[in-house]
């Protein structure tokens, strides 16, 4: 029996280019008969017609389906969204701009056939503006420090998963998902392979500055407590210092009784540690603020409709909770 492949795309400000990226999946899987797929499109809200062209796709077939978040979650939100109503062997995510070359979903299929759970595209050289590598840097920094990733491992919004590393990643139901902190967390047995990563040919990121502040702090706030832990240690540097500091004035006033005490200095010292109270108290603020959202139930998403046969799973699962 052939394998079934599930594309996922979260989609954003896309109505111009979902059917060209559509058409080169399906150009693609029609030279690996060996495998059945299907499309999952899920529109974070797009304020274009993007949800109107994913509708016009459903109507013509019945392996793509499409799902509209009820407000703009994030894409790892819509990944999460769309993962659930996925029936795939294998699920491969990629972008909806065709930056990131549909035409290549092979290389990964073969690396998943090799025994690797979770394949990464990795991109010899980006077609990114000089504000999205800076992200990326500073994305794989974190990932690194607060969340374990090997050095040597490359992420993207490229990759395939098997389905138990799917089935795995979609218990977590709080808000605030991450999907790379999901992925890390299950398994280690993780690879790239190159792709070509190729120039946006329409329209603009939709990332924005706040928006990848945003996506770091779900990353270590969600699946690591290091920061918790690297604010304890200094925390007891800063009181190290401040002791043997104190310890440095007293035994300058007795050796030298005229040398004066500095106001400046003492001044200083009150506001870096002034200012280092107040970072952890943000911080651990952060993290309770994050438990009180998760406890009031707060939403990973809110679908507004399906189409296609999202809509008919949506249809089997509400029946299945009514029983």
């Amino acid at each position: 029996m052939s394998k079934v492949i599930s594309f996922v795309i979260p989609c954003y400000r896309s109505a111009e280019t979902i059917g060209r990226v559509v058409a080169e999946l399906d150009a693609a899987m029609q030279k690996m008969p060996a495998y059945q797929y299907e499309i999952v499109l899920v529109n974070d809200c797009s304020p274009d017609n993007t949800f109107e062209v994913i509708r016009g796709l459903c109507a013509q077939r019945t392996d793509i389906c499409g799902i509209s978040l009820a407000r703009n979650f994030g894409q790892h939100a819509a990944l999460m969204a769309g993962f659930r109503y996925t029936r795939g062997d294998v699920v491969i995510c990629l972008d909806d701009d065709g930056q990131t070359p549909a035409a290549e979903a092979g290389k990964l299929l073969a690396k998943i056939e090799e025994g690797f759970d979770v394949v990464y595209a990795k991109y010899a050289h980006k077609q990114h503006s000089g504000f999205r590598n800076f992200g990326s840097k500073v994305n794989e920094m974190m990932t690194r420090v607060m969340l374990g990733k090997p050095k040597e491992l490359y992420l993207s919004s490229y990759f395939a998963a098997k389905r138990f590393v799917v089935d795995e990643m979609l218990r977590y139901t709080n808000p605030y998902p991450y999907v790379i902190g999901l992925v890390l967390r299950t398994t280690k047995n993780i690879t790239n392979v190159e792709v070509a990563h190729r120039e946006r040919e329409s329209g603009v990121s939709g990332y924005t500055m706040g928006k990848l502040l945003g996506l770091w702090f779900n990353g270590f706030t969600a699946f690591s407590i290091k920061p918790l832990r690297i604010a304890t240690a200094m925390g007891c540097m800063t009181a190290c210092a401040g002791f043997l500091y104190g310890i440095y004035t007293v035994i300058k006033k007795f050796v030298n009784p005229n040398v004066p005490i500095g106001f400046s200095a003492m001044m200083a010292a009150l506001v870096f540690i002034g200012g280092m109270i107040m970072l952890m108290l943000g911080l651990i603020g952060e993290y309770i603020g994050r438990i009180y959202i998760s406890l009031n139930n707060s939403p990973q998403y809110v679908i507004r409709e399906c189409v296609g046969n999202a809509a008919d799973d949506q249809k089997e699962n509400e029946s299945s909770r009514t029983v």
